[in-house]
């Protein structure tokens, strides 16, 4: 296998879309803005995507335009019971044991939340670190700065020996395009100029990182 380090995006990626962990994710950062900020209800909505897609995310978007205490945000916005969402899956925690890379959680979320996912999918043991939206301050994904952060972070200088995996197709282009191996989670079929590979089922990932064990 030429690759050495494998990305791991966290939300919707190391778990399926269809939990339903992410929406409500997103709703309490809505409260958050609406209870703690003092925006108005009617403004969150335009405002989070404008921020989504001029900063990458909401918490970068508020930072640049509002005072806003950045670890509170965080950890109102994870407050919830994970267990009512997710829960491991055996056919992923077997295939991710069995490669044979450095394994990297990149999010753009905090450690104590990545951290609590993975102890709730039970495959903490698979990765070798996480570099999260603090060690990226004040870049996120899919800026080329935070890939630069990441790599350096696991020790990587050649991105033709990275790979990211991501559910996002705008993070899958920027590593793509900054030479990375970029395979998109939750989709069985993609566009070749934003992603290398696109799959839905654990049990393929082997073969794509080495088609010749196809």
């Amino acid at each position: 296998m030429p690759y050495t380090t494998i990305f791991f995006d966290l939300d919707d990626t190391l778990y399926p879309a269809s939990s339903g962990l992410w929406p409500t994710l997103k709703n309490r950062m809505n409260l958050y803005m609406i209870e703690r900020m003092g925006i108005p209800p009617e403004q969150v909505p335009f405002l989070r995507e404008q921020y989504f897609r001029k900063y990458g995310t909401t918490l970068r978007g508020l930072q640049a335009n509002h005072e806003i205490d950045v670890q509170d945000f965080l950890a109102f916005v994870h407050d919830v019971r994970l267990r009512d969402y997710i829960h491991p899956d055996p056919v992923q925690q077997q295939v991710l044991a069995s490669l044979g890379t450095r394994n990297v959680i990149f999010t753009n979320a905090d450690q104590n939340h990545a951290r609590r996912v993975l102890d709730v999918l039970e495959i903490g043991s698979c990765f070798a670190s996480i570099v999260d939206v603090n060690d990226m301050d004040p870049y996120c994904k899919p800026s080329p700065q935070a890939f630069a952060l990441a790599m350096q972070a696991a020790g990587e200088s050649d991105p033709s020996r990275c790979v990211m995996i991501d559910d996002l197709v705008h993070t899958t282009l920027a590593a793509k395009s900054l030479g990375m191996y970029a395979l998109l989670y939750g989709s069985s079929c993609v566009d070749n100029s934003s992603a290398d590979a696109a799959f839905t089922d654990w049990r393929l990932l082997p073969a794509l990182l080495d088609p010749g064990r196809s």
